[in-house]
């Protein structure tokens, strides 16, 4: 690559990561407008009496309130999202997917939000009614319990509903992942493959689910393009997490905050019901009141949370390269995904704060560099 070619690419990045900052940015503000506006137009407790003329189960008024307000939500917010998702990423020839691809997926993925929202909404108000004191810790405790089972199903019945799963097929590729698992004593299921190629140009590695569907997965347009040793450098790296037990770490964290967004809310949210004429949570049409709380205290948590998670990538990072001594490969693995991902090398210290839940490109390299 010539020095033309590396500041082209460059700028692109920077060009494409500024976009999707002001992208997130408009997102969450436009969330916050609209679920004021439907509270503070009355349109919340319009839409259950409405539904009440129907049914006056409260599982079934929940269930279509959910419903209603989910395709409400979508339509209202189909352009950023179409933008965001589809438009952006073909216009900086990161995506490969089609229009009837994309719709798919979009359903699939609305489903499946839907369900979860429904269980979890239901599971609230059946524990809000039990619980008048306590409710707030126990929500909180069904909450990270469903977190962790449904990290566990994650690999076994998410992720095939969107990509095409096989076995690696790489002999080679698959006997040194299962020696690097075993050097690491990380034990795993199997190493996997998946089609990422058909939906974006972008290179990705994981290690998901937990006990029996522990299993390692390689992207396509990852496995295809890096060497043995890049790939090798990129799980070490993954099973580090492990290894230094950063996953337990970051459920901990998590969890603390959803304990703690619960209990602000039990303690303040009677005088915030009360600017909408709510008299109690237990109304379906104070849902968004919940919502708002999320929405504001995960902006506010954000960069507490992305600054403990920069801090495990860099250890994972660290461990990483003792254990395979592979420097120059880290080096230049960096070098090939900043700019096949496009990724922001060197970003103001403002956006590094809201936006970075990994080191910056560049921080990775001279820290490899200087190890």
């Amino acid at each position: 690559m010539t020095e033309s070619d590396r500041e082209t690419l460059l700028n692109k990045a920077k060009r494409y990561s500024s976009i999707k900052y002001g992208l997130t940015i408009l997102e969450v503000a436009y969330q916050l407008i609209l679920l004021f506006m439907f509270l503070g137009s009355g349109l919340s407790k319009t839409l259950v009496l409405l539904i009440f003329r129907f049914t006056a189960n409260n599982f079934l008024v929940s269930g279509l309130y959910l419903c209603i307000v989910f395709v409400a939500y979508y339509l209202l917010n189909l352009p950023l999202i179409f933008y965001h998702s589809y438009t952006l990423e073909h216009r900086f020839c990161l995506s490969n997917q089609t229009i009837k691809d994309w719709v798919s997926d979009q359903i699939k993925a609305g489903i499946i939000s839907y369900v979860i929202a429904v269980f979890l909404v239901e599971a609230f108000y059946y524990i809000l009614k039990h619980y008048i004191h306590t409710w707030w810790l126990f929500i909180s405790l069904f909450w990270i319990f469903f977190s962790l089972i449904f990290a566990r199903l994650i690999p076994v019945i998410i992720i095939p509903l969107f990509f095409k799963y096989k076995k690696l097929s790489d002999g080679v590729l698959r006997k040194l992942i299962m020696k690097l698992a075993d050097k690491m004593k990380v034990k795993i299921l199997d190493c996997f493959e998946i089609d990422f190629s058909k939906k974006t140009l972008k290179a990705n590695a994981a290690f998901v689910g937990w006990g029996a569907t522990r299993r390692v997965i390689l992207a396509d347009t990852l496995k295809d393009k890096y060497s043995y040793d890049e790939i090798e450098v990129i799980l070490a790296h993954e099973f580090a997490h492990y290894k230094l037990r950063h996953l337990l770490k970051l459920v901990l964290v998590n969890s603390s905050t959803i304990v703690l967004v619960f209990y602000i809310i039990f303690i303040t949210s009677d005088k915030f019901l009360n600017l909408f004429g709510f008299s109690s949570l237990w109304d379906i049409a104070a849902l968004p009141v919940i919502l708002i709380y999320f929405v504001i205290f995960g902006i506010i948590m954000q960069p507490a949370e992305f600054y403990i998670s920069r801090r495990l990538e860099k250890n994972a990072d660290i461990l990483a390269l003792k254990i395979t001594g592979l420097k120059d490969a880290f080096i230049s693995m960096m070098e090939k995904l900043s700019f096949q991902n496009l990724a922001d090398r060197k970003p103001k210290t403002l956006i590094k704060f809201f936006f970075f839940d990994h080191p910056p490109i560049d921080e990775r390299i001279t820290m490899a560099r200087n190890l």
